[in-house]
């Protein structure tokens, strides 16, 4: 593994960290949405995560990715409000599956993983840096 995978690997991790951040902010803007059916309703979103492989044969890791976003499974609310214009039939209307606290805790963690994978890429640079000042 040289220099280079390293920059290779963090750059990978960090786009995966954005993303996340990105479906974050994504349940987060939506968390006051309310719908007509339980079937429209705003679910939140997940990402899993995966390793990604070298096409080598030893499938070296190299990385990580987003392979794929899934919605969560928690219930949906619903309130009797037969005066909003999107309530059904029965006078419901139904809101997203978002809880803020467990979003507020996701950004957190994420934000600090993005961090953590910056700090990789300026150290590996600061060793680089040194290692080439060696020779002055």
């Amino acid at each position: 593994m040289g220099i280079s995978n390293i920059y290779q690997i963090t750059g990978t991790a960090l786009n995966a960290h954005s993303r996340h951040l990105d479906m974050i902010a994504q349940n987060m803007a939506n968390s006051q949405v309310v719908s007509g059916s339980e079937a429209e309703a705003y679910r939140a979103q997940r990402p899993v995560f995966a390793p990604l492989l070298a096409a080598g044969m030893l499938g070296d890791t190299t990385g990580v990715q987003v392979k794929s976003e899934i919605k969560s499974l928690a219930t949906i609310n619903k309130q009797h409000m037969p005066e909003h214009p999107l309530a059904d039939d029965d006078g419901y209307i139904y809101l997203s599956n978002v809880n803020m606290v467990e979003e507020m805790t996701n950004m957190i963690e994420a934000s600090r993983s993005y961090q953590s994978n910056v700090e990789v890429m300026n150290t590996s640079k600061d060793l680089m840096l040194r290692t080439l000042s060696l020779g002055n």
